[in-house]
């Protein structure tokens, strides 16, 4: 009999207790803010600089542009365009604020949920404001092997910010990034749309001053872009601070009237060539094509 009351009770107990058992609940908590790697928020926040009161519309000749960009596709997938057009309204403004993506939503006729979320994908769209100059350091692992680190603190002790940070005036914006692309030619830092490869500490050094020189002798303000696409205004200064380190470096080009390091390899390598010279394809090729000589081949 005891063993026929042992599996009903055990059945029965625990829906007798059932009622007295505290019932479940879980605690309300706020997850941590979400950061992507340029180390800015994924969500909107409003500040003076960037908020929906602040109007934006593409100049005449970027409407044009648009036009051009968006006829590259399909009239029911024109929205592929949101990429080319946040880059562009990043040029034109300076950077992605709430109204430029609102802007290329509209443009595009999509939702803007979904300008957001590239927006905040790709780390080449600045979602804060940034400087004249955005020097972006690469220090992935090549660059690491060749000596990022000093790149870095050449930043730091020129700039005197920390990556992530803006100076005080405005004209820099020091940001570390993972790999460019240019592995062969490392270390190297992006500056807006121009890469310098092959860099030192004291290369480094010298193509900051000189930038910085440049911009202060053509009296580029913080938001023109121009001087940094070889396009600034202003006349020549003479052998003045910027021309000396520019001369320095071996490789110049004239913007506006003042010298400032061209873009490319400053260690006097022309594109990514042995830094010790070629060692192999030194001499004609040797195959079939050089067995005819009547041109029948």
């Amino acid at each position: 009999m005891a063993s026929r009351l042992v599996p009903f009770a055990c059945r029965v107990a625990p829906r007798v207790s059932r009622p007295l058992q505290r019932a479940q609940w879980r605690a309300f908590s706020v997850s941590r803010p979400s950061w992507n790697e340029s180390g800015s928020l994924n969500v909107h926040r409003d500040t003076p600089q960037n908020n929906l009161k602040i109007p934006f519309k593409f100049t005449p000749q970027n409407e044009e542009l648009i036009k051009e960009v968006v006829s590259r596709y399909p009239s029911q997938y024109k929205k592929a365009a949101v990429m080319p057009l946040l880059d562009l309204g990043q040029r034109q403004h300076g950077f992605c604020s709430i109204s430029v993506m609102n802007e290329v939503a509209r443009i595009l006729e999509m939702p803007p949920m979904r300008v957001y979320e590239v927006a905040t994908f790709y780390t080449m769209y600045n979602r804060d404001p940034v400087g004249k100059f955005h020097v972006q350091v690469c220090t992935t692992t090549p660059c690491m092997l060749c000596d990022s680190d000093s790149v870095m603190k050449a930043c730091e002790d020129v700039l005197g910010v920390h990556h992530g940070e803006t100076t005080p005036d405005g004209l820099f914006t020091f940001s570390e990034v993972e790999c460019l692309g240019a592995c062969a030619n490392a270390p190297m830092v992006q500056i807006n749309d121009d890469y310098y490869e092959d860099l030192t500490y004291e290369s480094t050094v010298n193509l900051l001053k000189a930038l910085k020189h440049a911009a202060q002798a053509t009296g580029a303000q913080p938001g023109d872009k121009g001087l940094a696409s070889g396009a600034g205004k202003g006349t020549t200064t003479g052998e003045g601070a910027g021309d000396a380190v520019a001369n320095a470096q071996g490789r110049q080009y004239e913007a506006g009237g003042v010298k400032v390091p061209s873009p490319g390899p400053l260690s006097g390598r022309a594109s990514c060539e042995p830094a010790g010279g070629l060692t192999c394809l030194t001499s004609e090729p040797w195959g079939n094509e050089t067995l005819r000589k009547d041109g029948a081949l």
